[in-house]
């Protein structure tokens, strides 16, 4: 908006535009990334002075399918409060209910992921292995108890900053579980990343899924961080189960009866007696307690995995904090996620995603629900100035020449999401829960930036380095 303009609205508007101050509050610098949903451009938050990620994300009612997807993943972080998974700040006004097809999101920005921490974890220590691994699992416990499962754990969903602290973020494929039974439909979109997927995942083996898909996972990655590479990175089906079988030994008859898909199970039933791998061999430079979690987190039959409570009480955990003390989240409501049970329009997401939106404009709520709000709002939307200044970056390859920030030099941004406090809120319904300050909305459309070898590792160099100097981190979490 010009000053010209902003001088000719009267007090009462300039004080509700300052509310908002969508048009003033980001000072957009550089493109930071490109992938097939838009752009993301590195910003400062003038008000908080803190550095953010805003993506754009373009043409999201072009596919049902897609926007159903988006709005899953913002409704998600909106009602994820927590400091292990990663937050959605603001998202922008658009000029108009009736004709916005982009959105504008605001991430909090963190420095790297756990994939690019493990490429460069030469310095890594068994206190870092301990922290993290926490930190991970608290995060799940607080999912699990509000009947998430985010169904695509793996390295570069998880984000990391200098301070040891990582965040969950990228849930597009999570999906909500009501009154403790997941349907069929409930999974048919499927498509985790096979490396880190549950072997009962694998052919469809299970008729009941759980929690403990998350589990393994966790230990996939845990086990990944002990060793600096995936440790089942298969190349099909029948691979990854040869490789699992190789670490844990041929299933029993048991787990194997309960598989449903008849070729995997006639392939496990065939396949020659494997004996189970030494992980202290496997791991030579892991805590003996740290190979006795990760061989629980593995368990082939997802009813011996441990749930996330149960494993950060976990001996290994010993004096780390209190269990007892880390936050659990209330059930999702399941109007939340109604339209997820009946055929929707592209206007009935619209619709949607625009509450959605209007829960971080707590006023224009307010108008929406009474029923009096505004068919446009073009003196309350930035959303024109920021199209035409990521436009301009995008055309010029970004501020300083080039699509990556000299500055950022890793790709993982925040998947859509909002959330870090100390203090952890409870949660109410959406409506009475839309005053409070922000609300959790992992934002989870991964970025693909692309990066300099010798720039990565710089960065992750200083990042482990930072990691060592702060280590004090890893005596706070009782605090975080």
């Amino acid at each position: 908006m010009q000053n010209g303009d902003l001088r000719k609205k009267s007090a009462a508007e300039i004080d509700f535009f300052t509310e908002y101050g969508d048009t003033n509050r980001y000072k957009v610098l550089e493109v930071i990334g490109k992938g097939s949903y838009g752009l993301v451009c590195s910003a400062n938050d003038t008000q908080t002075g803190e550095k953010v990620a805003i993506k754009k994300i373009h043409n999201i009612f072009e596919h049902i399918s897609d926007a159903a997807r988006i709005l899953r993943e913002i409704k998600l972080l909106r009602l994820l409060r927590h400091p292990d998974v990663v937050e959605i700040k603001h998202i922008l006004l658009p000029p108009s209910k009736k004709d916005f097809k982009d959105i504008y999101v605001v991430f909090e920005l963190m420095e790297s992921d756990l994939h690019q921490v493990i490429k460069a974890n030469d310095d890594l220590t068994r206190e870092h292995y301990q922290f993290f691994l926490y930190q991970m699992l608290r995060a799940l416990k607080y999912m699990h108890t509000a009947n998430v499962y985010h169904r695509d754990l793996k390295p570069k969903n998880v984000l990391a900053n200098a301070n040891c602290k990582l965040k969950i973020c990228d849930f597009g494929l999570a999906r909500v579980a009501f009154n403790d039974a997941p349907t069929t439909v409930f999974w048919t979109d499927y498509v985790a990343t096979r490396w880190y997927r549950a072997p009962e995942l694998c052919g469809s083996f299970y008729s009941k899924y759980t929690p403990a898909i998350d589990i393994w996972s966790i230990g996939c990655i845990f086990a990944e961080v002990l060793i600096g590479k995936p440790l089942f990175p298969g190349k099909n089906v029948v691979h990854q189960l040869d490789l699992i079988t190789d670490v844990l030994g041929t299933p029993s008859l048991d787990a194997i009866s309960q598989v449903r898909n008849d070729k995997a199970r006639k392939y496990l039933t065939c396949m020659r007696k494997k004996q189970p791998a030494s992980f202290s061999q496997k791991f030579p430079k892991a805590d003996p307690l740290a190979l006795r979690l990760l061989r629980r987190l593995l368990a082939f039959d997802p009813k011996d995995r441990p749930s996330a409570e149960e494993a950060l009480a976990d001996p290994y955990f010993n004096g780390l904090a209190k269990v007892e003390r880390e936050p659990s989240c209330q059930p999702i409501p399941k109007i939340e996620f109604e339209f997820e049970g009946r055929r929707v329009t592209k206007e009935d997401i619209k619709e949607l995603i625009f509450e959605e939106i209007l829960e971080y404009h707590p006023q224009l709520l307010k108008e929406h629900i009474s029923g009096t709000d505004r068919r446009n709002f073009v003196h309350l939307s930035a959303v024109d100035q920021f199209k035409k200044r990521f436009a301009e970056l995008e055309e010029n390859g970004g501020e300083n020449g080039s699509a990556v920030s000299s500055q950022r030099k890793h790709s993982s941004l925040p998947s859509p999401t909002v959330a870090h406090s100390a203090k952890i809120p409870s949660k109410d319904h959406r409506h009475t829960a839309s005053s409070s300050t922000k609300h959790a909305v992992d934002v989870s459309w991964e970025v693909q930036i692309q990066r300099v070898y010798i720039a990565q590792r710089e960065l992750n160099i200083t990042l482990i380095y930072f990691c060592q100097v702060n280590i004090f981190c890893f005596t706070t979490i009782k605090e975080s």
